[in-house]
């Protein structure tokens, strides 16, 4: 997405969610919709700077909490123990997880075939599913 597009998709799923949308915020989602990767704070953080936007860790961790809070964003934790964020872009968070070994990087996979089913016992409901996947993303397949 360029920055414009991004920029405008970001605010449409902040007043989406009924925030206010701050520049922290409006910054933050930016980055994650730009991403082709789930970003660490850090990464994030540094990505901010590169950008010109300065946010302190305080004000980048409290925009983080507020968009997975409204669902406009999801964190996954990695098998580093470091939560990574990605844009949720109105969609339920229903989906498998790939963590590569080799690079570090989690990439979000949509519509796994075939798809998970399971039936729960009477009584149950699932609010949420997570499927975690390591191993060597297509990047790095070529380097082994």
């Amino acid at each position: 997405m360029t920055q414009f597009s991004t920029e405008q998709a970001a605010r449409h799923l902040l007043l989406q969610a009924r925030g206010r949308v701050t520049p922290a915020r409006l910054g933050v989602l930016s980055i994650l919709l730009d991403a082709d990767v789930a970003l660490s704070h850090q990464e994030i953080e540094h990505t901010a700077l590169q950008q010109g936007c300065a946010f302190d860790r305080v004000t980048l961790y409290r925009a983080l909490d507020w968009l997975v809070e409204q669902r406009v964003a999801h964190k996954i934790a990695g098998a580093d123990r470091t939560w990574r964020y990605n844009a949720q872009a109105g969609t339920p968070h229903q989906h498998a997880h790939f963590h590569c070994k080799h690079c570090e990087q989690v990439f979000c996979l949509e519509n796994l075939q075939p798809a998970l089913l399971f039936s729960l016992p009477p009584g149950y409901q699932v609010e949420q599913v997570e499927l975690n996947l390591q191993g060597c993303c297509p990047s790095c397949a070529g380097k082994v």
